[in-house]
């Protein structure tokens, strides 16, 4: 089973590039291939926010909170088990505490015995606590019984979600989504954790209308101090980076490198040896947000939560091991796991032409919490739309699924649902991620229904994944400076792409570093100019001897070592020349 070669196509500039004042000319033709349209779209400052008042169903939202602050009310937060999720539940709690709600406390859904949201089961559990209010964080759009159940008990609930709605609503006293049917804000973007941000502005915004900080002689909460953790939960999302989530993002990392972050990210980092100084975008995403999801998928994501509401950096450096010990646990069994995937597609005595354009996959041993991590690498390297199950007991398995360019996961499981009535238990996610539920026994009705209906939406021809480009670079341009005006010109992410250029070099040298990752020594055509580069997760299998040219995928990078700083490109394609 080999990957599939990806076809290297550059970005589409417009004819003419906008004003962006004065940018070195490479930035300046990436932020037009991203159709920046002016300078003021680079301009991230909290007072460009989208109004709060744009969100239908914030009035109610706020009316509900303005009477749990004035009664001093028993708040629950009911969170997911994610990294969006888990800052989002640490935002309410923190927030809520510095408005004056004392009895807020959180409650995070153990993913193997209640499954996502806001379930009748946990709604009974949460009731032991005896709530005035139950917030949903990053969930709850979907919850229907388990808001009926809420509504039985006497316990309102406020539902913050950004999650796709289905049919009907669930009936809670007040929803906050920029995706239900009817809300006009402008992003449909925005993460859960930017949805309970937004909330808790509008909270302190009517708060200050009444006058209530000046009659209770409160301090009015400065809630730029839990923009790092906006940040953070809106990268490990992997939302669009729109102008929007840009700003969250941008005023969030630039509290951490001044030094001003909690002490459960700096703690984060610190385990994962990235300096907070110099925080990008990438390091949220590959470094702190695997080790905070880590816990949930293993374990109790409330290790993740309480290392984020820690104020004292010795108790969340503690959390922050923990959480990176179970990092290398998760990635131990991913690693197992992959193999079995893989082996398990040489079972099927197919080659990748004639495998299921949709494409499922069960193995009894997996691990619940693993799954969706496997279908991403497998999605990634045959470019096709994967669900992974594993077996969650009682006869019921759980999938959860990763898709590519063209088809819209979510709708998908919705048009086989439609289709096969009964097929599927529920679901629910993402245009390019969902989860499912189903009996065991529907497995392989399933995996045929949904091939049938992955193909009605790609053709062989989508089987090729694109590397898209922002073109060559020169040799003037492969430097140090442009490495580091690269790093701080982001925040790049989702639909905001970092940047990556497309090149031939000639090898000079290569090892094997690490055990499983390339590094060379490269030479531009034509110039003496050397430059270092490293392919993560390429060996020696795959790399055929006697190469002497290469063509790359490549971003510019900054690497540090010993204290020195030079310029090394991360490879991201590499494809041998001349063989």
């Amino acid at each position: 089973m080999t990957e599939t070669t990806p076809v290297i196509q550059q970005r589409q500039l417009p004819d003419v590039l906008p004003d962006y004042g004065d940018l070195h000319p490479v930035l300046r033709r990436l932020y037009a291939a991203r159709q920046v349209r002016s300078a003021q779209e680079l301009e991230y400052s909290l007072k460009n926010l989208l109004p709060f008042w744009q969100l239908k169903g914030i009035d109610a939202a706020v009316e509900l909170l303005v009477q749990a602050v004035e009664q001093d009310q028993r708040i629950l937060i009911i969170g997911d088990f994610d990294v969006d999720g888990a800052t989002s539940t640490a935002l309410a709690v923190e927030c809520l505490q510095m408005f004056g709600l004392a009895q807020t406390s959180f409650l995070v859904p153990n993913r193997f015995k209640y499954g996502y949201g806001l379930t009748p089961g946990i709604v009974e559990e949460a009731a032991r606590l005896n709530p005035d209010l139950i917030i949903t964080v990053d969930n709850g759009i979907s919850s229907l019984a388990g808001v009926q159940r809420a509504n039985a008990l006497g316990i309102k609930v406020l539902i913050t979600d950004h999650h796709l709605a289905g049919a009907e609503l669930p009936a809670a006293a007040a929803i906050v989504n920029p995706n239900q049917p009817g809300c006009e804000f402008a992003s449909k973007a925005l993460p859960g954790v930017g949805v309970i941000f937004y909330v808790m502005m509008a909270l302190r915004a009517r708060l200050r209308e009444r006058n209530w900080f000046e009659h209770t002689g409160q301090a009015e909460p400065n809630l730029a101090g839990v923009l790092d953790l906006v940040a953070l939960g809106t990268v490990a999302d992997v939302v669009p980076l729109d102008y929007n989530n840009r700003i969250l993002i941008a005023q969030g990392i630039a509290r951490v490198r001044a030094g001003q972050g909690r002490p459960g990210i700096h703690a984060l980092l610190e385990v994962a040896a990235r300096d907070p100084r110099r925080l990008v975008t990438s390091d949220f995403g590959f470094c702190v947000a695997p080790r905070i999801n880590a816990a949930g998928r293993l374990d109790d994501m409330a290790t993740g939560i309480n290392c984020l509401l820690s104020r004292d950096a010795g108790e969340a450096m503690t959390l922050a091991r923990q959480l990176d010990s179970l990092n290398r646990e998760r990635r131990d069994i991913e690693d197992v796991m992959k193999q079995q995937a893989l082996a398990l597609l040489d079972t099927m005595s197919l080659d990748e032409n004639s495998l299921p354009i949709g494409l499922c996959l069960f193995e009894e041993s997996w691990h619940e919490g693993v799954v969706g991590i496997v279908a991403s690498r497998l999605k990634d390297r045959l470019h096709r739309p994967v669900i992974a199950f594993a077996n969650a007991g009682s006869g019921e398995l759980k999938g959860s699924a990763r898709s590519v360019k063209g088809l819209h996961i979510r709708d998908a499981l919705d048009a086989v649902a439609a289709c096969h009535p009964g097929l599927i238990s529920k679901f629910g996610g993402h245009a390019m991620a969902a989860g499912l539920s189903l009996p065991r026994e529907n497995y392989e009705t399933f995996a045929r229904a949904f091939d049938t209906e992955v193909r009605r939406h790609l053709g062989e021809a989508d089987l090729f994944g694109v590397l898209l480009s922002d073109g060559p670079l020169d040799e003037s341009e492969i430097s140090l400076p442009l490495a580091e005006e690269l790093r701080s010109a982001g925040p790049w992410g989702q639909l905001f792409e970092e940047p990556r250029f497309d090149g031939e070099f000639i090898v000079v040298q290569h090892r094997i570093v690490g055990e499983k990752h390339l590094k060379l020594t490269l030479q531009i055509p034509g110039s003496r100019q050397l430059v270092d580069a490293i392919a993560f997760h390429t060996t020696d299998e795959d790399w055929p001897a006697g190469v002497e040219r290469v063509e790359t995928v490549y971003q510019l990078d900054v690497n540090e070592f010993r204290g020195q700083r030079s310029v090394q490109l991360i490879i991201q394609h590499i494809q041998p020349l001349g063989l």
